[in-house]
């Protein structure tokens, strides 16, 4: 994986853990000297990916306390006291919001926001009463810059963005360290048939793992706050974000940013969106 971070012992948990950046975070702590429980909806495929990379697999729904204490309870049951969680579950419908139907929006609400916290309150309650501990809870640059053809999606990353910067200030105090990733395109099934062009794939496109190791880079330094993948990205939306808002709509129009998504290949995401319409994450 690349990384030469000692997190020795460590136990940590990260939910949407079967495929994508869940599994990459969950294959970079393993090689950092972690112990890993990955949660996850798509029980079958959990439970091979969890035999596949040497972690704990469990049954997990985010939308759901009891499931989601229940996730917790066991991984402390068969690893020991939970040191990190991460917040990963998520799903990223594509469309015309006026052709969205209240069903897909309603679910990405579910997962998206109150899947980050609901694990944000069971994580930060134990880590809390310990004194210690560290939420890291994935959002996306769409939290912070929106795009067309994914408003819902932009808006419950826009609120993940804001727990977690509200968070890490309420539970500094406590000892608990509340970081919040906001990465480009990954290149996972979540994007497939997204219509990227040069400039996005070389600036503003990365792979899960080095999503996965900026993740675990945090919390080997023990560093909360917000952090945006990559560098070239960060600058950009902060040097953007000081335009006008008409200015800001015609830098990215001239970037491609408005047409990456309105014009993504239906065909190309049909198993994707299938998939997340049927029930799993």
């Amino acid at each position: 994986m690349g990384n030469s971070h000692n997190l020795f012992g460590k136990v940590v948990a990260i939910t949407g853990g079967a495929r994508g950046i869940g599994r990459a975070t969950a294959e970079a702590f393993i090689v950092a000297g972690a112990k890993v429980a990955i949660g996850d909806v798509d029980t079958d495929l959990v439970e091979k990916t969890a035999k596949e990379i040497g972690a704990l697999g469990l049954p997990l729904d985010v939308t759901s306390r009891d499931s989601f204490e229940s996730f917790v309870e066991e991984a402390e049951l068969q690893l020991g006291k939970l040191d990190v969680l991460v917040n990963n579950a998520g799903i990223m419908p594509t469309g015309a919001f006026l052709d969205e139907s209240d069903a897909v929006s309603d679910r990405q609400i579910d997962i998206n926001i109150r899947g980050v916290v609901l694990g944000s309150k069971i994580g930060g309650k134990l880590f809390a009463a310990r004194g210690h501990g560290h939420l890291v809870n994935i959002a996306s640059v769409a939290g912070i810059a929106a795009t067309p053809g994914v408003a819902v999606y932009c808006a419950t990353k826009h609120a993940v963005v804001g727990l977690g910067s509200a968070l890490n200030q309420e539970l500094a105090p406590h000892g608990v360290k509340v970081t919040t990733i906001c990465p480009p395109f990954t290149r996972t099934e979540l994007i497939s048939g997204l219509n990227a062009n040069k400039f996005i794939q070389n600036v503003g496109m990365l792979d899960p793992e080095d999503i996965a190791n900026a993740i675990v880079s945090d919390v080997a330094s023990g560093n909360g706050g917000q952090h945006v993948l990559p560098w070239a990205s960060f600058a950009l939306l902060k040097t953007i974000s000081l335009l006008p808002e008409a200015t800001q709509y015609r830098i990215s129009a001239i970037l491609g940013l408005k047409k990456a998504i309105p014009l993504s290949d239906t065909a190309g995401r049909a198993a994707y969106l299938e998939r997340i319409r049927g029930g799993l994450k």
